[in-house]
């Protein structure tokens, strides 16, 4: 919920004033390009493309100033979401953690230097699917900057050296099916590269 368009293609009226902020675990990670299996137990599995930081050192209750402090990696990422789960979650009132944080959801690309990528506030990132540009979006279209969400997390949790932070993502998200091949690049650079089995 930290892009507009997102929300919008969503039919989320929810305007926060906060970052919204959900957990995975480490068994969510997907790295290294290894395939990602749609589990048996949703029928409509979506990719979620975001930016992702990696945390450099301990922190808690970072202020916002200083948040660029607590990181200098970043790739592309997905956050997969069994959407027909979430879907009915909400409608309940209840956590969302089964249709987000299940095993190999949180899908990374290689990390690259901040430095590389550029001004954090506006870098561009995209998704192919099977060639196919599917999604595609820019920091500077957050709601809420990175080192806003850091320090905002911080608050809450202690973040540790390679804690890693999914930001967001803009609208265009959709389904993932069996022999998919994803493609996640920020600007020209190809970092994340995997199958759907």
């Amino acid at each position: 919920m930290n892009y507009a368009n997102h929300n919008k293609e969503m039919h989320n009226p929810l305007e926060s004033s906060e970052p919204i902020i959900f957990m995975k675990s480490d068994s969510s990670l997907l790295k290294d390009g290894k395939p990602f299996f749609i589990p048996d137990f949703s029928s409509d599995v979506q990719y979620e493309t975001e930016i992702v930081v990696k945390i450099n050192k301990l922190g808690k209750n970072i202020a916002e100033r200083f948040a660029c402090r607590y990181y200098d990696e970043i790739t592309v990422g997905i956050d997969f979401t069994a959407r027909d789960i979430q879907s009915r979650l909400r409608r309940q009132g209840l956590p969302w953690e089964i249709s987000k944080a299940f095993d190999n959801s949180a899908v990374t690309g290689a990390f690259i230097p901040l430095r590389q990528a550029g001004d954090i506030g506006k870098v561009p990132f995209c998704l192919h699917i099977n060639g196919k540009k599917v999604q595609q979006g820019n920091t500077a279209g957050m709601l809420f900057p990175v080192d806003k969400i850091i320090a905002y997390a911080s608050r809450f949790f202690t973040l540790k050296m390679g804690d890693l932070i999914y930001t967001g993502t803009p609208a265009g998200v959709g389904p993932v099916k069996i022999n998919d091949h994803l493609e996640g690049y920020i600007g020209e650079t190809k970092l994340l590269d995997f199958y759907v089995k």
